[in-house]
């Protein structure tokens, strides 16, 4: 009986290399039927996985008309996912005998199954990470580049943006510390959008004083609340932010207006009321003001923010 060639592959390239065609080239030239199982990533859009199983079909299709091509999708699992390769092959080709193909940094050292494998070596030097990264600022003025443009953005995850925004207390919550951007006459909390690198919210929020107010010394964060915020570049967008608001206390250091902020300074905290009225609270920090009005009227009642209970 004939063996069916089976390629086991990502394919994130936009374009196959001089390496993939001398493989598949390879592969074709000693099996009548070749099937590419395409991995597909959970993960949308994505830097590491920028296209999705369509695209790579055709890009395969386009190349290589009479192989079959397949998805199977990621699994934590290298067992399942093993499993599941086997289960894929057998239903969809019941009685035939196959061999898998890989190559560098294939899949090779994760397959647990019981099909047989072959590992090829690499005819050349190139990489698909290396081409993604070299075609990563390249703009074309075809139609075929805006649509395919159109087509990634259109077939991404909604996606929400994590931000931290922070109260800065002095002389037990009479005064809170708020910035200015240039050219805005409204007020604002210092925060900003939470970076991948950041190892916590709290982490975060620290990050983000420090960098628009100067180097505060500060008490714990204390989490007071998240809510979504009416932010005027994503108002017409399906995409939202949705921040998560901290208080805190100071304890030593000079503020300094830095990095998004023009001005900061302190404000007594009986002020806030009148100052949203005079439209001098940036209308989508409205919000958070009424947020902490809340922990202001807890400490009306015996509490401060360093007994909040979260």
């Amino acid at each position: 009986m004939n063996i069916t060639a089976v390629v086991i592959a990502r394919f994130q390239t936009p374009y196959l290399h001089e390496g993939h065609r001398l493989l598949l080239d390879q592969i074709k030239a000693k099996h009548h039927k070749v099937v590419v199982v395409l991995g597909v990533s959970p993960v949308k859009g994505s830097k590491r996985n920028p296209f999705d199983f369509y695209t790579r079909e055709k890009l395969i299709k386009s190349a290589y008309p009479s192989f079959i091509v397949l998805p199977l999708s990621d699994h934590p699992s290298d067992e399942i996912w093993s499993l599941k390769l086997d289960e894929l092959l057998f239903e969809c080709f019941p009685n035939e005998q196959f061999i898998l193909y890989g190559g560098r940094d294939s899949f090779i050292p994760f397959y647990s199954g019981c099909i047989p494998i072959s590992e090829l070596p690499e005819q050349t030097n190139e990489s698909s990470t290396g081409i993604r990264d070299e075609c990563s600022d390249k703009v074309l003025g075809s139609d075929d580049f805006r649509i395919g443009v159109n087509y990634a953005c259109h077939n991404m995850y909604p996606k929400v943006y994590p931000t931290v925004d922070i109260a800065v207390f002095r002389e037990n919550m009479k005064y809170v510390l708020l910035g200015r951007k240039s050219q805005r006459k409204a007020w604002q909390l210092p925060g900003g959008f939470v970076d991948p690198s950041d190892r916590d919210f709290e982490s975060a929020a620290h990050r983000e004083l420090h960098e628009e107010c100067g180097s505060l010394e500060v008490s714990r964060m204390r989490y007071l609340g998240s809510t979504k915020i009416d932010d005027w570049r994503y108002r017409n967008e399906e995409d939202k932010i949705i921040t998560t608001l901290f208080a805190t206390d100071l304890v030593f250091g000079d503020t300094r207006a830095q990095g998004d902020l023009a001005e900061v300074r302190w404000f007594r905290t009986n002020e806030l009321n009148r100052m949203i009225e005079e439209n001098l609270i940036a209308k989508e920090h409205v919000i958070l003001m009424e947020m902490l009005f809340e922990k202001l009227l807890e400490k009306e009642n015996g509490l401060t923010t360093q007994n909040i209970i979260i």
